[in-house]
């Protein structure tokens, strides 16, 4: 499980996470991500599980398998980074296999650097 000095639970945090941060989407989450610089405080890792997800032992299984898998990868961001993980509708009945690669591959690619827009069709 995710140590409780890495959860995020307070509403204004992931509001300015989920409007400012980086985010990373697959079939069954996305993956919002803002890094804070100049706070020795731990990352934050917080869970976004809609009704949508399914019924509350649907979303509770959800919850907890995603905190679980988040729980290898909380050292691997920057101290004072805000990080949401929000389920979508295909990760009630998504297996845990697919859970898990969905949540390596938009970790991968939220921290990815930004790259440069192209000028397309400019001369």
């Amino acid at each position: 499980m995710l140590p409780s000095a890495n959860r995020m639970r307070r509403r204004d945090e992931f509001t300015v996470v989920v409007r400012r941060g980086r985010r990373a989407g697959r079939p069954t989450l996305v993956v919002h991500l803002l890094e804070r610089s100049g706070t020795p405080d731990p990352p934050l890792v917080g869970f976004i599980v809609a009704r949508a997800v399914g019924n509350a032992v649907v979303r509770n299984s959800v919850r907890r398998r995603l905190r679980h898998l988040m729980r290898a990868h909380a050292h691997e961001f920057p101290p004072g980074s805000l990080l949401v993980v929000r389920a979508n509708p295909a990760a009630g009945p998504a297996r845990p296999d697919e859970l898990a690669a969905d949540l390596e591959s938009a970790l991968e690619r939220v921290r990815r650097p930004r790259s440069r827009p192209t000028s397309k069709g400019r001369r």
